[in-house]
């Protein structure tokens, strides 16, 4: 069994969607432009805040969309935690996890600042390396990320195994050479996740000790 899990935050091992959309709102609504449901939001993430607003906008211009970006920002960084939450069955993972004798880390396209401020909050007993977007690492599905948190830990990537919810961790996991699990309870749907080259499924957390266990 590979003893190094690499997690993705969003869609993986939290329910942010709905703080995202709220900031992604906040932002639209306060340059006069129109809103977005949740389910809409749903497919704009996993790539990054600004390809969620170019998504959200395609028309906008460079300098708008960053506008917009510091907006989201602004709100986040006061509005990260209102509802977001562990899913269920998450925690009790990481204690199984860590009682197995796994080292547990997160990479995420999220703000690097909000990725170790949520991993100290929800997971501080269990992840000591967290990893988000910052200028010096290319954003996921370049494996930069991932290479960085291995190199934190002192860990190998024969040892290592990547666990996400999206086309974009499945494109992370193959560019870092990493096996992947492909959660379901996250941001897309089976069907599209099969589509982008997944066969490796879980649909419960507490499937995956099971499942690394075969890897």
């Amino acid at each position: 069994m590979r003893k190094t899990i690499i997690f993705d935050l969003d869609g993986t091992l939290l329910y942010t969607l709905e703080d995202l959309k709220e900031a992604v709102n906040y932002a639209l609504r306060t340059k006069g432009l129109s809103e977005h449901s949740l389910e809409e939001m749903r497919k704009f993430f996993g790539n990054g805040i600004r390809y969620a607003f170019q998504q959200a906008e395609p028309s906008l211009p460079d300098t708008e969309i960053d506008e917009l970006i510091r907006l989201f920002r602004e709100y986040y960084a006061e509005h990260s935690m209102d509802n977001t939450v562990p899913y269920d069955g998450i925690l009790p993972l990481m204690k199984i996890l860590s009682e197995q004798g796994c080292r547990m880390a997160i990479v995420s396209n999220k703000v690097d600042e909000a990725v170790k401020d949520l991993a100290k909050h929800f997971f501080g007993d269990y992840v000591k390396v967290a990893i988000g977007n910052r200028a010096d690492i290319r954003r996921k599905p370049a494996p930069d990320s991932v290479f960085a948190a291995l190199e934190e830990m002192g860990a190998k990537q024969e040892d290592a195994v990547y666990i996400g919810d999206s086309e974009v961790d499945l494109a992370t996991a193959r560019a870092a050479g990493l096996p992947c699990i492909t959660v379901l309870w996250g941001f897309r749907e089976k069907d599209f996740l099969v589509e982008q080259g997944a066969d490796c499924f879980a649909e419960r957390p507490e499937e995956i000790p099971g499942i690394l266990s075969g890897i």
